[in-house]
């Protein structure tokens, strides 16, 4: 293990940050100096200087993936960098540029509402940079008036009809919320507590990634490590959600940890095993590697619920 930790922090400095905050606990204000750091060099710089003198990355909100401002943005807080302005701005500039008639962020000129997924997205990065309450009430509206039946979240639920939730839409709208809720914010706080509870049964109840009814594996690529995930689902984005939440252990995580567990290689390390095709600003890093997002990441899970590996 000690090898492991020297090897996360020979990394960026984010990974660095990330692995005293979560793996070694150290406090915040010990960690103050190194989080600042982020925006100066290593990723955080290069996705900072990666921005357009319009004020925003790529084409503008949403295009193209994965070089626009949303998922720049998705990326940057994955890194936890502080709010420096330039972020600040962009935001600022989507929610007054890109605000449907219904409250919504819609990334897309062919509908009148914004995507449930990019909501869920926009909520998790907003709210994490300390965006204002009050500008993030009507997306907060917005996703709870969406929730499904079952208790998840489906993008397609008022564009096709779709009615079943999706575990994609349903993993990006929690990790919005709850890092609405995280933020200290109280609108409307009852009810996304319940609508988290709902979306997380959910998520329990297919054990992460199988059918709730004949335990098949739902999609292979769930399956899979990826970083960054962007809009798509795996056990892994589930189990830091779980964790990240406070949530303890739950009997219907076995068998997507057993499977984490599995992947895990002989040096200790877990590597990247898939991309998700389109531009990248640069390549943090690369399938088949070792990858310390990863491994930093399962183990979190492993530590936090105390299991053995």
């Amino acid at each position: 293990m000690n090898n492991i930790l020297k090897w996360l922090l020979q990394g960026d400095v984010s990974i660095q940050y990330l692995t005293k905050k979560y793996l070694l606990k150290e406090s915040e204000s010990d960690l103050q100096i190194l989080r600042k750091r982020i925006a100066v060099e290593g990723w955080g710089k290069r996705f900072l200087d990666a921005r357009s003198a319009n004020g925003h990355w790529g084409r503008g909100f949403y295009q193209p993936k994965w070089i626009s401002s949303h998922y720049t943005l998705l990326d940057l807080r994955c890194l936890e960098i502080e709010p420096v302005e330039p972020i600040m701005e962009t935001i600022a500039m989507i929610i007054e540029q890109s605000k449907a008639p219904d409250g919504s962020i819609n990334e897309s000129k062919t509908f009148q509402s914004g995507d449930l997924c990019v909501n869920g997205m926009f909520l998790n990065y907003a709210s994490f940079f300390g965006f204002p309450e009050s500008e993030l009430k009507s997306i907060v509206d917005y996703v709870l008036e969406n929730q499904m039946p079952d208790g998840g979240f489906n993008c397609e639920g008022k564009t096709k009809g779709a009615k079943h939730s999706s575990m994609h839409t349903t993993m990006s709208v929690l990790e919005g919320i709850w890092e609405f809720v995280k933020a200290g914010n109280q609108y409307r706080v009852d009810e996304v507590d319940k609508a988290r509870k709902n979306a997380e049964e959910f998520l329990l109840m297919h054990r992460l990634y199988q059918s709730d009814k004949t335990w098949e594996i739902i999609d292979k690529k769930w399956t899979m490590l990826s970083f960054p995930p962007r809009w798509r689902y795996d056990i892994l984005r589930a189990l830091i959600y779980f964790v990240d939440a406070g949530l303890p252990y739950d009997s219907r995580m076995a068998d997507a940890i057993d499977l984490l567990k599995s992947k895990r290689r002989k040096d200790g390390t877990w590597p990247v095993q898939m991309k998700h095709p389109g531009q990248v600003h640069f390549d943090m890093e690369n399938i088949g590697t070792s990858s310390r997002f990863n491994t930093l990441r399962a183990l979190r899970v492993f530590k936090e619920f105390e299991l053995l590996f």
